[in-house]
C-alpha cells in the first residue's frame, strides 16, 4: 500500500462519521430551519460515495448491497404516501398533517418529520442507485 493510500484511508475514517452525523443533523432539524430530507439524503449519499472512492465499489456494495438500496427507495416513497393517505383515511385532505395527533400543532410536527424522513431515505437511495449504475457499467470496446 502506498503512503498516500494509507493517508486517504485514515482521513476518510475520520471524516465519514462527521458526514453521517451532519446528514442526521440536517435530517432531524430540517423542520425547524433550512434543510430537511432532500439535503440530508444527498449528504448521506455523498458520504457513501466518498467511502466508495477510497475503499472501492465492491466494499461499498458489501456494506450496502444494491437490493437493500432498492428496498430503501420503496420504503421512503411508501412512507411519504402512507402519511399522506392517513389524512384521507381520517376524512381530510392528502398530506393534511393536523389529523396525525389530537393536537393540530403536534400533528403538523409529526407529519413534517415523517415526510422529511421519507424524502431523505428516498433521495439517499436514488443517489446511491445512480452511483452504482454509473460506476458499475463497463466500457464498450
Amino acid at each position: 500500500m502506498r503512503d498516500y493510500d494509507r493517508l486517504l484511508r485514515v482521513v476518510s475514517k475520520a471524516m465519514i462519521p462527521f458526514i453521517v452525523v451532519f446528514a442526521l443533523y440536517v435530517q432531524f432539524h430540517g423542520d425547524f430551519g433550512p434543510g430537511g430530507g432532500f439535503q440530508a439524503g444527498v449528504i448521506l449519499a455523498a458520504g457513501l460515495i466518498f467511502y466508495s472512492l477510497i475503499y472501492g465499489l465492491e466494499n461499498t456494495k458489501k456494506l450496502i448491497p444494491p437490493r437493500v438500496v432498492e428496498v430503501l427507495t420503496a420504503t421512503g416513497v411508501s412512507l411519504y404516501i402512507f402519511v399522506g393517505m392517513i389524512g384521507i383515511y381520517r376524512g381530510s385532505d392528502f398530506l393534511d398533517y393536523s389529523v396525525l395527533a389530537q393536537d393540530a400543532v403536534h400533528g403538523q410536527h409529526y407529519g413534517i418529520f415523517l415526510i422529511e424522513l421519507g424524502v431523505g431515505i428516498t433521495v439517499f437511495a436514488v443517489m446511491v442507485i445512480i452511483f452504482y449504475m454509473f460506476v458499475g457499467r463497463r466500457r464498450e470496446s
